[in-house]
């Protein structure tokens, strides 16, 4: 696939226009606090504990402390890891793909308890419970 001079302008432009809102310059991990810590080119820092990242949540606090980060700026991989975080996405709360993401905020609602869901399920133990997945024969 060839790319024109003009969609290669274009793509330069937007991630120029991503940078200016912040890239990373450097980052470790923090074995102490088991966080991550990115500084950007603003001065800010920001830190976010591993547990929440796709792919780093098991890993070893060895593996954890090479991090590289992308020419750019907009990217940090973790090379034992195989592992790879986009640095916008992080300052706009996303820690990992949009299907791990949607995974675990499934798995956050599902693990809900409130009066109301515990009501939920009392009335249907009553009730003899879920119904029985029935058999489709073709």
């Amino acid at each position: 696939m060839a790319i024109t001079e003009n969609e290669f302008t274009q793509a330069e432009r937007r991630m120029q226009a991503l940078r200016e809102h912040g890239h990373a310059v450097a980052a470790r991990y923090d074995r102490r606090r088991a966080r991550v810590v990115v500084s950007l080119n603003s001065g800010v820092e920001v830190a976010f504990p591993t547990k929440l990242a796709e792919g780093l949540a098991d890993a070893t606090p060895t593996d954890l402390a090479k991090i590289e980060i992308t020419p750019s700026g907009l990217g940090l991989h973790w090379p034992n890891l195989d592992a790879d975080l986009y640095v916008p996405g992080l300052l706009a709360g996303a820690f990992g793909g949009k299907q791990w993401m949607a995974a675990q905020l499934g798995a956050t609602g599902g693990s809900a308890r409130s009066k109301a869901k515990a009501r939920a399920a009392r009335a249907n133990g009553r009730l003899g419970g879920r119904p029985r997945k029935s058999s489709s024969e073709s």
